[in-house]
């Protein structure tokens, strides 16, 4: 039983694709397309060398110019919070009196425990706040 050599290409191809899957790698997956179009050439009836050339050439060139286009958008991708990070620098409203030792603000549609960062500082229902921290269940504004 004798096998095509692009046979064998699309077999190296998916070989290199269980790599990207498993690792999120992308350079297994550009491999894997530089694969895929040795496996045309080897269809094609180029020999070796140009099946190998087609391989490293699609290769290289999908290195050197996706991944930087790539990284590029990772690195301007906006950061997005979640959970008590994102209500840190919100607006709230005083419900209750938050002094010191303790009152109630409205904060995203919920009611939440307050107290000021300054002991001395008091704020009355209806003013508006600035959360600077969670701490615990307690917001801690100013």
């Amino acid at each position: 039983m004798d096998i095509d050599a692009w046979v064998w290409w699309l077999i190296g191809a998916v070989g290199l694709g269980i790599p990207l899957v498993l690792t999120a790698m992308p350079e297994f997956g550009m491999f894997a397309v530089g694969a895929v179009a040795a496996a045309v050439t080897a269809a094609l009836g180029g020999g070796v060398v140009a099946q190998v050339l087609v391989f490293v050439i699609v290769s290289v060139a999908l290195i050197a110019v996706v991944r930087p286009i790539a990284n590029r958008h990772r690195d301007q991708r906006p950061q997005h919070r979640s959970g008590i990070d994102a209500l840190t620098g919100r607006t709230a409203v005083v419900l209750e009196r938050v002094d010191g030792s303790g009152g109630r603000i409205k904060l995203a549609g919920e009611v939440w425990s307050a107290r000021t960062l300054d002991t001395d500082t008091s704020f009355e229902p209806g003013q508006s706040v600035d959360v600077v921290e969670i701490d615990g269940a307690t917001a801690v504004v100013m």
